[in-house]
C-alpha cells in the first residue's frame, strides 16, 4: 500500500471520528449531560491538530517523492 493511501485512510478515519463526536455532542446537549458534552467537544478539538499533522506529513512525503522521479 502506498504511503499516499495510508494518509488517505487516516484522514478518512479522523473525519469519521469528527462526525461521530459531533453527533454525540448534540445528543448529550439535548439530554442536558453537559459534562459529556464538554468531553466530546474536547475530543473533537483534539482531532484537529492530529489531522493537521497528518496532512502536513502527507504533503512532505509528496514533495520527497517528486524529487525521486
Amino acid at each position: 500500500m502506498k504511503a499516499k493511501h495510508v494518509y488517505l485512510v487516516i484522514m478518512a478515519a479522523i473525519l469519521f471520528l469528527n462526525i461521530i463526536f459531533a453527533k454525540y455532542i448534540v445528543h448529550q446537549f439535548y439530554y442536558q449531560n453537559y459534562v459529556y458534552t464538554l468531553i466530546f467537544v474536547g475530543l473533537n478539538i483534539l482531532l484537529f491538530p492530529i489531522a493537521l499533522y497528518v496532512y502536513k506529513k502527507s504533503k512532505k512525503g509528496d514533495e520527497v517523492n517528486k524529487h525521486d522521479k
